[in-house]
């Protein structure tokens, strides 16, 4: 099937939401977008939605089911609302390490930009058909991939870890062939931008230098306005962005998330979590752990995440280099080099709070490393560890035995317990507000994978309720209503012999 033969004219509804829409995106040009409208599904339905980016966005309490509106056709891409100008952008990036060429928006497609109390937001279909960019693909989402990426999405905006959101997935029986044959689904996904580096690696490998310098200025003057004051604006803007980064790997390795596939079209120039494929949590904490089945040289472990944010900087480096110019190629590498400083203040930081320590002292590193490197050598839980570390008493004679029965080495603990009690007494740490502040950014429950195969399950037989209920627990992940429930659990065995792909 041709893109030609798929473009099926889409009714433009009467009313809408009182959005102002703005779509600065389309202001770029021809050369960065296609304007084509979405592809329908035969009758959609709705799988689920988040309360809480509807009111993001400013969306009526009644908004699913107003008649006015039809926001079932709108976000199933069945319809649009006046002032949508749909559009799929292009791309190019690196993916695994070597340069892929152009990609793009192969099964994305941009509605339109929002203004809201938040500034402005861009709404984007999932899995809304073909596009100019779709290469041998089919432009469809299929309903598993898109639970998983609509409650992640929530999941870690849930944990503070800036993310783009998700709004609602909308199903169908159409069908669509994966490994196997799976039902249609759109996802709505929002975010201030989608823009990545990819979109600056295109533009420089063309060596379209005006579109680079338009989308540089777009980027800086819409949302990095600081820089435009720089004697170099593109320097600071690649400084700024890896800023960003470094803080974003630093959440991800703190909380144990593998992104699973960190190719440069997918690293969001906003410094978000984006595309949500083969991802997943660790359980027993592994450095060497991957979370993508068709990973197999292990790019994308878990330890080696921080360091491929760096090499995608360096990418995202190239691409900017005709607007920077090689006179200034020793700001752009004292920039690259500041990413691994500020990398490791923010890990030791966050590492620091997750053991509730509030002061720095000299032999802090090492009680931490020992800890790790422990975990690491008998897989313990990672979530569940430093959960149950909230718990421990510094009391003298205190047993802290709901810490020390998830390690087999009880030599090892009797030493570490000792240290970590000194080591609290000497900064005279209260029990209960630490445990208080730990348990504020150590979660009860992250999005596990046999939490979302579970899910998966049941919406594959027609049940919803156990997406819908998931997700109310991954936008409270701290809560602790939920440490005595299976949410906040040992993963069943079954879950070893789950596979995720970036097919997922």
């Amino acid at each position: 099937m041709t893109l030609h033969d798929a473009i099926t004219p889409v009714n433009t509804l009467t009313a809408g939401p009182d959005w102002n829409w703005r779509n600065r995106f389309h202001a770029l040009g021809t050369e960065f977008h296609t304007e084509l409208p979405p592809q329908p599904v035969p009758t959609p339905y709705w799988v689920a939605h988040s309360d809480s980016c509807a009111e993001l966005l400013g969306l009526p309490s009644e908004w699913q089911t107003r008649g006015d509106l039809n926001a079932l056709a709108v976000f199933s891409g069945n319809a649009l609302w006046p002032g949508m100008r749909p559009l799929a952008s292009v791309y190019s990036g690196h993916q695994f390490g070597v340069w892929a060429g152009q990609l793009g928006d192969g099964r994305a497609l941009s509605l339109g930009e929002i203004d809201t109390p938040s500034g402005p937001q861009e709404l984007q279909l999932k899995g809304a058909g073909l596009t100019p960019y779709s290469r041998m693909g089919d432009g469809r989402a299929v309903l598993r991939s898109s639970i998983r990426e609509f409650l992640c999405s929530e999941a870690m905006h849930g944990l503070g870890i800036p993310t783009t959101r998700a709004l609602c997935i909308t199903g169908s029986n159409m069908p669509v062939l994966r490994e196997a044959l799976e039902t249609a689904a759109v996802v709505t996904r929002v975010a201030p931008s989608f823009i990545r580096f990819g979109h600056f690696e295109h533009f420089a490998q063309r060596r379209d230098t005006s579109a680079l310098q338009r989308l540089a200025d777009f980027v800086i003057d819409n949302h990095y306005p600081d820089c435009r004051d720089s004697p170099q604006p593109c320097v600071a803007l690649l400084s700024a962005v890896a800023q960003r980064t470094a803080e974003l790997m630093a959440q991800w390795q703190a909380v144990g998330f593998c992104h699973g596939v960190m190719n440069t079209d997918n690293m969001s120039i906003l410094g978000l979590t984006i595309d949500y494929g083969p991802f997943g949590f660790l359980d027993g904490h592994d450095p060497d752990h991957i979370c993508n089945h068709t990973d197999r040289q292990g790019r994308y472990a878990y330890a080696n995440q921080p360091n491929i944010g760096l090499w995608n900087l360096h990418a995202l480096a190239q691409g900017l280099m005709p607007l920077i110019g090689r006179d200034h190629s020793d700001a752009v590498r004292e920039v690259l080099e500041s990413y691994k400083l500020t990398y490791a203040n923010a890990m030791r930081r966050r590492l620091r709070s997750k053991c509730g320590l509030s002061t720095t002292q000299k032999d802090d590193a090492g009680l931490i490393d020992s800890l790790l490197n422990q975990m690491t050598q008998e897989r313990t839980d990672h979530t569940i560890l430093f959960r149950r570390l909230s718990t421990f008493s510094t009391a003298e004679g205190a047993d802290n035995g709901h810490v020390k029965s998830l390690f087999k080495d009880t030599a090892f603990w009797e030493r570490w317990s000792v240290a970590y009690a000194a080591r609290l007494r000497a900064e005279n740490s209260n029990d209960l507000q630490r445990a208080a502040a730990m348990n504020r950014i150590n979660p009860s429950v992250v999005l596990r994978n046999h939490l979302a195969e579970s899910a998966i399950r049941q919406a594959q037989a027609g049940e919803f309720s156990e997406v819908r209920r998931l997700l109310k627990v991954l936008q409270s992940p701290f809560d602790e209503r939920h440490d005595a429930s299976a949410d906040a659990g040992f993963p069943p065995d079954w879950a070893q012999h789950i596979e995720v792909s970036c097919s997922s």
